[in-house]
């Protein structure tokens, strides 16, 4: 069993950072691949980035690429999601989830409540 809790989301400007913070309890999350995902109103909730288990292999969203940033400290049963040059299409509720490598949320088992990111134009 892993239950993870998210932090770090907020109120910014189109063109600041956040950095997301996703920490897991349970003794096998270095076992989980890591998975940020993100719903906006309205919408279906959608694949941002994933890293594997060591964090050798990562993957991004193409809406994100070049601007995000995801990593984890197994050490501290943790995984990061940096995120700059905000857009106001980045404006979701952020969650994080454990599971198998994929972009497919069904594949991913574990789920934090998430964490709502806002940016401003």
């Amino acid at each position: 069993q892993v239950q993870l809790v998210e932090s770090g989301g907020g109120l910014v400007q189109a063109g600041d950072s956040l950095r997301l913070s996703c920490t897991a309890s349970g003794r096998s999350f270095s076992s989980y691949a890591m998975g940020w995902f993100r719903q906006a109103p309205g919408k279906e909730r959608e694949f941002v980035a994933i890293c594997s288990w060591s964090g050798i292999s990562t993957a991004y969203a193409d809406s994100v690429k070049g601007r995000f940033n995801i990593s984890r400290d197994n050490a501290k049963n943790t995984v990061y999601l940096q995120m700059d040059s905000l857009k106001p299409e980045d404006t979701a509720v952020f969650y994080c989830a454990a599971g198998d490598y994929s972009a497919q949320p069904s594949t991913y088992t574990y789920w934090g409540p998430g964490t709502q990111v806002t940016v401003s134009s």
